[in-house]
């Protein structure tokens, strides 16, 4: 067999197939374009979850935010794609770490002394969410050391500025209002692409069980008094609306013996109104029937005789009962 080379490719002398090179390239050519335009189109599409915004980059510097749902870039690592899970709330446990139910605490962040000059473990429990993620991803190395850092300073600050009655009984939400505020003032200086939600106590203990026992019986106590106050207060509202029934019954007892004394003073007025106009009329007579009547209010019972003569000769009607018919 004979094979010669030409200038459109090999050829077999002995009666075989020749092979086409060109065509062979050029289909090689072909196919290797629809790969990179398949890569191109699947590097260009990218979806953003719910719970997340994504930062877009083009050749490195940041061009835009993008929310959740289906985008797309320009392939080829021209245009680069962080997500950043900004919808989420994510804790920080400051004294303390939980893993799988379990609760180990870290002394060396605990571990506080109070204004007083007490020493107390005190654990937070904080609560953060990424508001911003451009500054998030690209103001400081690390947002979540630098939040953990300005806390843990904060919460000793704040601590170290109370007593230590107020840290481990009622002064807890006190102190946990001053460490949201100056941290929430702080951030917002430093612009780290974060935003704290809450700041709580965790815990908060004397560093030995005797002073430990102590707080809690000066807490049983207070607990006690909270519940005497309780029951007297309930005692209270028991008895206040017999009471004030009472007092309304003796206030409209006294408003009805008022009306009645006004009532007996208006009589007597009309009687001595009356009495007054008879008196006008007959002074003489008027004058004696009051006599008369007076006597006998003043002396109930006694026998009354009428004078009815003028100097020596007197004739007395003797006893008036009888004229009266025995009355």
């Amino acid at each position: 067999m004979e094979v010669k080379f030409t200038g459109s490719g090999y050829y077999s002398g002995g009666g075989g197939k020749s092979f086409d090179t060109k065509g062979l390239i050029k289909k090689l050519l072909i196919g290797a374009v629809a790969v990179v335009l398949l890569i191109g189109v699947f590097s260009s599409i990218y979806t953003v979850d719910d719970k997340q915004q994504a930062v877009v980059t083009t050749f490195g510097k940041v061009t835009g935010v993008t929310d959740a749902g289906v985008h797309f870039k320009l392939p080829f690592g021209i245009q680069k794609i962080k997500t950043v899970d900004v919808h989420v709330f994510q804790k920080i446990e400051l004294g303390y770490t939980t893993d799988k139910g379990n609760y180990t605490t870290q002394n060396a962040e605990s571990t506080m002394i109070t204004g007083d000059y007490n020493i107390v473990n005190v654990d937070f429990f904080v609560e953060y969410k990424i508001t911003d993620p451009v500054a998030y991803l690209y103001s400081s190395t690390s947002p979540e050391l630098v939040l953990r850092n300005l806390i843990q300073s904060q919460v000793r600050n704040v601590v170290g500025s109370s007593e230590v009655d107020a840290v481990l009984t009622d002064g807890k939400e006190n102190i946990q209002m001053q460490v949201r505020e100056l941290v929430m003032e702080i951030l917002a200086q430093y612009d780290i692409g974060l935003s704290l939600v809450d700041v709580r106590i965790q815990d908060s203990e004397p560093p030995t069980q005797a002073v430990v026992e102590a707080f809690k019986a000066v807490e049983t106590a207070k607990q006690q008094a909270e519940a005497v106050v309780n029951n007297a207060k309930a005692y209270q509202n028991a008895k206040i609306p017999s009471a004030q029934a009472e007092a309304d019954k003796l206030i409209q007892n006294a408003e009805y013996l008022k009306q009645k004394r006004i009532n007996e003073a208006k009589e007597q007025v009309a009687m001595f109104v009356a009495r007054y106009e008879e008196f006008a009329k007959n002074p003489d007579i008027t004058r004696s029937r009051m006599y008369y009547e007076a006597i006998a209010e003043i002396l109930p019972g006694v026998k009354v005789y009428i004078n009815t003569g003028n100097g020596d000769s007197v004739d007395m009607l003797l006893p008036l009962e009888s004229l009266l018919g025995g009355k």
